[in-house]
């Protein structure tokens, strides 16, 4: 049996007690209350405030007795305390939210003051980014461009099998899901001899991605051991890491990703924590060659989070599923990403993100992006009754994410964008 909370939470719920994910919301202007923002946990269909739990002094505990940490808008000082606090506060939450807890069940007046129905509320970024780093580590998506753009027997570069490959994202365009996405502007390939195409991306695509947010970082110098790296790992969230095919083609050689990239990165609003996702772990895929030292762990796992890629057309009311995926899938490990990216001596700071890219199963159905879909144009993909090869303006993408247990979900929520015509 589920744990049960006095807060009704619904079947097939992503935000019953097992999961308790962080968040900062504001109240909605109409509604009463203050507009500043606040630290929060979803539960049901309610967020809860933990700027007033402090205040009641219900953090009492040795690590958030007197901590401010809740009277911050941000999250980053919560997550700069480690996991020792968010142990308490996991442990606390979920006894005060407990059916046969009363110090809130059974206060009309406090109850009122700590839960806010989320239909009051709007969410907002609950972290500062210092950085964001956007790893490669899905074989089945490394695997299928390869192919589509070096050929099958050149598909995945030797190094890509010894360490998790990335680059250095921009944190300023990473946006809180339901923020629209202007189509960027850009170069595109030549045709032939002509010059480069210069307008509004052709090959505008979602990339299905999980990202993890850093808690305690490290100093200049000194890496994270591997096997110490779940410890700075806060939770995960969903991530569209939104990509202008055209414009991302002709830049990057030799360098990388630039200007096809950097102008919309959109996360879901709901932190969840490793902890709540512990009962979901499961093993990961078998690596070959074996890492190196430094990146081989004594417990390699990913987590078993079902993932779902939607597309609601303008003027449509029906959502039409095209992929679903699973975090499983992918090689490389969060924890072995974090401990890739300071084996060199990079301190990493409480909010970093670092994203997983784009998620790709090995089944047709199970890839993570419109380029793999469709083949780079190549193919249609069914949409309702329209057909896609890549987004066109007035398209909402939709992500969700969730674990199946027995008797209860842990959910992410979903992590929504709709792309809006380029600028004149």
């Amino acid at each position: 049996m589920g744990l049960k909370s006095f807060v009704q939470v619904s079947e097939g719920s992503h935000f019953p007690l097992e999961n308790l994910p962080y968040g900062v919301f504001r109240r909605k202007a109409s509604s009463e209350g203050s507009v500043v923002a606040r630290p929060a946990v979803a539960i049901g269909d309610y967020v809860l405030d933990l700027s007033a739990v402090a205040e009641a002094g219900l953090f009492d505990g040795p690590h958030l007795k007197g901590s401010t940490c809740f009277s911050e808008p941000l999250l980053n000082k919560f997550l700069e305390m480690g996991r020792p606090a968010w142990k308490e506060a996991r442990s606390t939450l979920q006894k005060i939210l407990s059916a046969d807890e009363p110090v809130l069940r059974d206060n009309d007046a406090l109850r009122k003051k700590c839960l806010v129905p989320m239909s009051e509320v709007e969410m907002v970024l609950p972290i500062v980014i210092g950085d964001y780093t956007d790893f490669f580590s899905s074989i089945h998506h490394a695997r299928n461009c390869g192919t589509m753009f070096r050929g099958a027997e050149n598909a995945i570069a030797p190094n890509w099998y010894q360490l998790p490959i990335a680059y250095h994202g921009r944190s300023s365009s990473v946006v809180i899901s339901g923020t629209d996405v202007i189509r960027p502007r850009g170069q595109g390939p030549p045709v032939g001899s002509s010059t480069p195409y210069f307008g509004p991306s052709l090959k505008l695509d979602f990339e299905l991605e999980m990202a993890a947010v850093v808690g305690p970082g490290n100093e200049l110098g000194k890496p994270i051991d591997v096997n110490n790296a779940a410890d700075h790992i806060f939770g995960l969230v969903l991530m569209n890491d939104w990509s202008a095919r055209d414009i991302q083609f002709w830049e990057c050689v030799p360098l990388g990703p630039f200007l096809g990239k950097s102008f919309s990165t959109t996360i879901s609003p709901w932190i969840v924590t490793l902890d709540a996702l512990e009962p979901f772990s499961c093993q990961a895929p078998t690596q070959d060659p074996e890492p190196l030292p430094y990146l081989a762990e004594k417990t390699h796992v990913n987590y078993d989070i079902s993932l779902e890629v939607s597309i609601k057309p303008k003027d449509h009311d029906e959502l039409s599923i095209v992929t679903k995926s699973n975090f499983k899938h992918l090689y490389w490990t969060v924890t072995q990403q974090l401990a890739h990216h300071t084996i060199n001596g990079c301190n990493l700071r409480p909010g970093d993100l670092l994203g997983t890219g784009t998620i790709s199963g090995p089944e047709p159905e199970s890839l993570g992006c419109l380029l793999e879909l469709t083949w780079n144009a190549q193919k249609t993909l069914s949409v309702g009754k329209l057909s896609r090869k890549f987004l066109e303006d007035g398209d909402e993408v939709i992500f969700t994410g969730c674990c199946k247990g027995k008797d209860y979900n842990v959910g992410f929520g979903t992590c929504t964008g709709q792309v809006l015509p380029a600028l004149p």
